[in-house]
């Protein structure tokens, strides 16, 4: 029996060793916001499968939680940014978008958001600084020998070099789309589709909200959330939208942080927060209401959800516009919203089977998949890990000046050429002419 144990024992401790033959350490520099979710969720799949994982996390987060256990291991960056910064910049960044800009025409609009982000700039900068110039965390890093670092472009830190240099780096690239969402047009071979990566199937309600959903019979409900972005809306747009709300058979589940707006219905009940994924992915949910974030459209996606979108700023109003192209949502203005202009969109998109049978159709594309989104991630990741980078797969374009790269150089040659040519002509023509005038002057004379 002993033998039998040693040989077992063995067996397993090779097991092991071999199935951390390909586990490296990863550095993570991310974004916070809806960003953190995706980047969560590729970092706790790397973590199951033995990769040591670090995140360099800015002492003021909102949803990168380095204080809770995590099997992640956070290196917590201080920086000299005032202790209220990062709320300021927020809450003037909500209240650009939300009441500043609307009325004003595109390029004022234009304007006063690039001075907001020129303003932004300055915490940026701090970010970078405080781990850039910080010789003791840099030299923890260099002396671990990270195998990879992965970054949100979102938030690059490049300061010797141009933004375009900084991000013309990259060895891969994870896009968090897909084709169910993207139209067909050529990507460089760095380039890996990932949408709806976080997405999973719906877990049970807590109990409370499952009875809320199940009390409204055959008619369904309603799923309402502009993201985490926007907790609340002005007295005037929160009445004029619990008005529409309050118009349609379905019970509504409204994820909104603000004063309870005095038109809100008996059907419509205001939440702190949602289980957004479970909801959509419940038999009862018959529509959803969002801002246009990828997360949010993704969600809908996979659990085939047709939608109504409000975009309000950002990538948004491309998000719907692919999914209103692609059958699957309508679009109220945001800027100019109405109640009946809400509940027009809400009725047709419930009511009319043409929606329903395009969302699950994408939904049908998303699933049809030889390899997961999470999968597809993960495997490019550890094989840059593995290759020690990806350089073949990287466009020449990246190496060239961009004098070159627009081909500036050939354009000039060949301006030269011809203007040469020209000038030859010209002078030969010139010349000629002179001559032929000459000899008819001589002719004259004699």
């Amino acid at each position: 029996m002993m033998p039998g144990k040693w040989a077992l024992a063995i067996l397993l401790t090779l097991l092991c060793w071999a199935g951390c033959g390909f586990c490296g350490k990863v550095l993570v520099w991310p974004c916070d916001m809806s960003h953190w979710l995706n980047m969560k969720c590729i970092l706790e799949e790397l973590i199951e499968r033995g990769h040591e994982v670090t995140v360099l996390a800015p002492q003021r987060t909102v949803l990168i939680d380095y204080r809770k256990t995590s099997a992640m291991k956070f290196e917590v960056v201080h920086s000299t940014e005032d202790k209220n910064y990062l709320e300021n910049s927020t809450n003037k960044f909500l209240d650009l978008v939300l009441n500043v800009l609307p009325p004003l025409p595109a390029w004022q609009s234009a304007v006063k958001l690039n001075y907001f982000f020129i303003e932004l700039n300055g915490y940026f900068k701090l970010r970078c600084e405080s781990v850039v110039y910080n010789q003791t965390l840099m030299r923890k890093l260099q002396e671990t020998n990270y195998d990879i670092l992965i970054t949100d472009p979102v938030m690059p830190c490049g300061e010797t070099t141009t933004l375009c240099e900084t991000l013309g780096k990259a060895d891969m690239w994870l896009i968090r789309t897909y084709w169910d969402f993207e139209y067909p047009q050529p990507y460089l071979p760095n380039f890996e589709f990932v949408g709806g990566l976080h997405c999973k199937p719906a877990k049970p309600l807590p109990k409370e909200m499952e009875e809320f959903v199940q009390s409204s019979g055959e008619d369904g409900v309603v799923v309402f959330s502009l993201g985490s972005t926007v907790p609340n809306l002005t007295e005037e747009k929160s009445n004029l939208i619990a008005s529409a709300l309050a118009q349609i058979p379905q019970k509504v589940l409204w994820r909104y942080e603000g004063k309870k707006p005095a038109t809100l219905g008996a059907n419509t009940q205001l939440y702190d927060w949602l289980p957004q994924n479970d909801l959509l992915g419940h038999p009862k949910t018959k529509a959803f209401i969002t801002h246009g974030g990828i997360n949010g459209i993704y969600e809908a996606i996979y659990h085939g959800v047709p939608m109504v979108g409000i975009p309000i700023f950002g990538d948004q109003s491309d998000n719907i516009a692919h999914m209103k192209a692609k059958g699957a949502a309508l679009e109220v203005n945001f800027n100019t919203i109405t109640s009946t202009d809400l509940l027009r969109a809400l009725r047709a998109v419930i009511n009319d089977p043409f929606y329903k049978e395009n969302a699950m159709r994408l939904s049908r594309i998303h699933h049809d998949q030889p390899v997961k989104p999470l999968d597809r991630a993960v495997f490019w990741i550890e094989f840059v890990m593995r290759h020690k980078g990806a350089k073949h797969l990287r466009a020449a374009a990246y190496n060239l000046p961009w004098f070159q790269y627009h081909s500036l150089d050939v354009i000039g040659f060949l301006l030269a050429c011809v203007t040469t040519a020209i000038f030859l002509v010209t002078k030969c023509c010139l010349f000629s002419c002179q001559k032929f005038g000459k000899t008819e002057k001589k002719k004259k004379r004699e």
